[in-house]
This record gives C-alpha cells, structure tokens and sequence, in this order.
C-alpha cells in the first residue's frame, strides 16, 4: 500500500510520521523552467541513488552530478511517489559533494523522519507477532521492516506504511481476533457471509489501528484468485512458506535467513521465496514504482541467493516472464548485479526485454493505472508465458466476483452464486469492451 501514516498518530514517538519530503523541502529552490533533458537527467539521478549501497561508478555519478538550477521540490516529489525517499536521502547526503545546507538538512530530516516511522513499524510487528505467539497463530512477515533488515541492511533506508503478514486460511479469524485485542479493526466491515465468501475468492483484508488506517494487512493468498498462479501445484502455499522459513532479527548485523538459525527474532521468507513474492508484487502493479524495482535488485545481489531454485521455482508457477521482467527492469534501471542463469533466462524470451523496455518508459513518467480497466486486465494477461495460465486467468477474471460486485447487489448467502451474474454485467458496462 502506498499510502503515507496519517499525520494524528498518537504515539509520542512517531508525531513527526507525517512530515512529507514534499513539505520539508517546500522551501527550496526551483528553476524557473525544466528542460526534458534536466527532467530525464533527474530521473537517471533517482535510479542512481535509488541502490543499496550503489556501486563506485554510481558513487562517482552521484558526486559529480550538477545541481544547478535543479528542481528539488520535483525532485524529492518523484522520490516520495516511488517510495525510495530515505534510500535517495541516504545516499546524496553521502556521496553529493555539492549540496546546499538548506538542501543537506532537508535531506538529513527526510531520513531521520523514516527512521521513526520505521522503528514505530518494526516495535508494533514485534508486539503484534508476540500476540500472535501467545494464541499459536503462525504468520510470515514480509516487505515492511524485515524487507528493510533483510534486503537493506538498515530499518531506516526502506519507506513502508503499513505491516504486511502471511498467514494461513485456516487462522484468519482468529488472526483477526488477536487484532482487534490490540485495538485493530478490519478497514471496511463486511457481513460474516460475505467475509467467508472473501476468503474464498480474495486475498487479503486491512486493518486500522489506533496509530491510524490500514496499517495492517493480514494475507492468506499471494494474489487475487483471477490471476491464476497456481501455488498449490508449485509447492508455494503457505505450510510450504513457512516449512522454508528462517528467521530475522531487526538491527543492524543480526539477520539470519537460515532455517537453523536461533530461535529469537521473526519469522521471515526464504530469500528465494521473498524474491518471487516481491516479483509477483510489482509485477500486479506493472512496476509503476521504483522501490519495487529497487527491493528486487537488492535481493539479486544477496551473494547467499540460489538463482537456480528461484527459476525453478519460476517455471512452477508459470510466472517466468514475470521474473524475467523484473530482472531486466532491476538491471538496466539499477544496474544490478544478475546471476548468470538469470541471464541465460532472459535470452530464453525475447518478450521479457520488450516488455521491460514498455515498463521503463512509463515508470520514467510516472504513469499510473485504472487497475479496473480493460487495459490493465489485458497488460497482466500478456505477463504469462503459458496458454493455460492465460486461459484460466480470462475464466476467473470473468467469474470471480471482486469487491465492487459484491458492493454493487446486496444478496442473501443462499444466493452468492449470482455474483457472477452481477460481474458479467458490470463488465460489459465497462467503456472498452474485451473485444477490443
């Protein structure tokens, strides 16, 4: 979720959450006019100091680079929007050897600002996954800070705002119980009916807290049942997750991804699982934002990653143009590191990099999505590389009630079957037809 914490959070800690790097860096200067090539010189300045840590030949661009007449309020806008403002921050206030004192400290309250929301983030998991001990409920935290330990190496360089934890069907209402004896309560109240439909054919639910709106999101799929990725058959449910699962400590120099690791610390995804989830992820977004990119390129260059198992994990789940696309993107946006058989996977298909070349384009615009249209369901079907995963996506896609169906006709239980009526129906009321 890309929304930022709401500015009344109650805690004494996390009161300045709020402070956007827009607002900080209100004050500083802009150009009187932006020229295409400041504004694609900007953008290549974002991917440059969007790495963790970037390389020496990134450090040397990030040094040399000419801020004159630079549009700082554009600038960190983009960042924010990307979801890389604190890893930017970091890494200018490091390497820029250039910068003004009024854009220095804009930069250092930028970083400072997530490091609290961050450390808010990674005490309320710890407090939330102990709850969860104490009932015997198991949940996989993912993304959020042990994403940011993980994949970064520091809470701080990572901006989230909200929890994301994978549990398993079985344990979601009482999952949803342990919340609501923190103060959590689900974002959008549903009738006990239609949340049992839910977990048939959705995959998540949100929770607002006392600190605020959805910062919690309990999930018991990867993805929404229309996307047609079969975890079942690929060995990738949750009892598999969680059998692959080792364990992680959130502070600096104490991550273990080791199954044998001790037994302190939070639960966390194999490296190869995290990676396919994170590829799975953006890949349902279509890489609109570089954090994800940049989440993925931090994860290739784990020297501990097993690239081999990954593809072949891939291949299980029918998502190896997925994986391939997030792998082009990663590399020539971030210039990461790709493991050789990552390599070898993208000369196996030639439509990963012309679909990664589609993505870079509109990620450097910043283009957005009406996650509802035609465009955007014809967009995610071109992403699976097997006609059989392509034909059923089209079958669920059309007969899977979603959220706005189900709100749409209120129906007796009795009667759940005619959702799918009501989906057809709202399809075809759609301004583009599948037809085009």
């Amino acid at each position: 979720m890309s929304n930022p914490i709401p500015e009344s959070v109650p805690h004494p800690d996390v009161t300045q959450f709020a402070t956007s790097s827009v607002g900080i860096c209100s004050a500083l200067p802009s150009p009187q006019s932006s020229a295409p090539r400041n504004r694609t010189a900007a953008f290549e300045l974002l991917c440059t100091c969007s790495t963790a840590p970037p390389n020496p030949e990134q450090i040397s661009r990030i040094a040399s680079f000419q801020f004159a007449d630079f549009d700082w309020p554009e600038f960190l806008r983009a960042a924010e929007h990307h979801g890389v403002a604190a890893l930017v921050a970091r890494n200018l206030i490091d390497h820029a050897s250039t910068l003004s004192s009024d854009v220095r400290r804009s930069l250092d309250s930028i970083y400072a600002t997530n490091f609290r929301r961050s450390l808010w983030f990674a005490a309320e998991l710890t407090r939330i996954m102990q709850a969860f001990a104490r009932n015997q409920i198991r949940a996989i935290p993912y993304k959020g800070p042990v994403l940011a330990q993980s994949a970064y190496g520091d809470l701080a360089l990572r901006s989230f705002s909200d929890l994301d934890l994978l549990i398993s069907p079985s344990d979601f209402f009482r999952a949803k119980q342990s919340l609501a004896g923190l103060g959590y309560q689900p974002s959008k109240p549903l009738t006990p009916a239609v949340e049992r439909l839910w977990l048939k054919t959705g995959y998540e639910r949100s929770f607002d807290g006392p600190a605020g709106k959805n910062l919690v999101e309990l999930q018991w799929n990867l993805l929404p049942y229309f996307y047609a990725v079969d975890t079942k058959g690929a060995k990738f449910q949750f009892d598999e997750l969680w059998a692959r699962a080792g364990r992680t400590a959130l502070s600096a120099g104490e991550v273990s991804d080791s199954a044998s690791a001790d037994s302190s610390g939070l639960p966390c995804l194999s490296l190869e699982d995290s990676l396919l989830i994170l590829c799975l992820h953006a890949a349902k977004h279509l890489w609109t934002r570089l954090i994800w990119i940049a989440d993925i390129a931090a994860s290739l260059c784990r020297p501990d990653l097993d690239s081999a198992r990954v593809i072949e994990r891939a291949r299980a789940l029918g998502i190896t143009r997925i994986l391939a696309v997030s792998v082009w993107l990663a590399q020539h946006l971030l210039e990461a590191a790709i493991p050789l058989a990552a390599l070898r996977m993208l000369d196996d298909d030639p439509g990963a990099p012309r679909l990664g070349k589609e993505y870079l384009v509109r990620l450097a615009c910043s283009a957005t999505y009406d996650f509802e249209s035609t465009k955007y369901f014809r967009e995610t079907l071109h992403l699976r590389e097997r006609r059989v995963d392509r034909m059923r996506y089209l079958w669920r896609l059309v007969w899977t009630p979603g959220p706005g169906d189900i709100d749409a006709v209120v129906l007796p239980e009795s009667m759940f079957p005619a959702y799918r009526a009501v989906r057809i129906a709202r399809l075809l009321r759609k301004p583009r037809s599948f037809s085009q």
